[in-house]
């Protein structure tokens, strides 16, 4: 039998998402998406520290949508 690192006192974290709401699991998805695109933007800033707001929020998109760079002009 494979060893825990949860203690039997510790709800299983699946446990814990089946005792949410319909609306608190949609907010947590939110939040972690929110989340995610704040780092992401995060990294990217490091990455090319010239870049203007709107270059950063162009690249999340092609991130997110594209997988090659967006056209120019766009």
């Amino acid at each position: 039998m494979p060893a825990s690192d949860a203690s039997p006192d510790v709800p299983d974290q699946l446990e814990i998402y089946r005792e949410m709401t319909g609306e608190q699991r949609l907010l947590l998805a939110l939040e972690m998406s929110m989340r995610t695109k704040e780092l992401t933007k995060a990294k990217i800033r490091e990455e090319y520290p010239e870049w203007s707001e709107e270059q950063v929020a162009r690249e999340l998109l092609r991130l997110e949508f594209l997988p090659e760079p967006l056209p120019k002009g766009f």
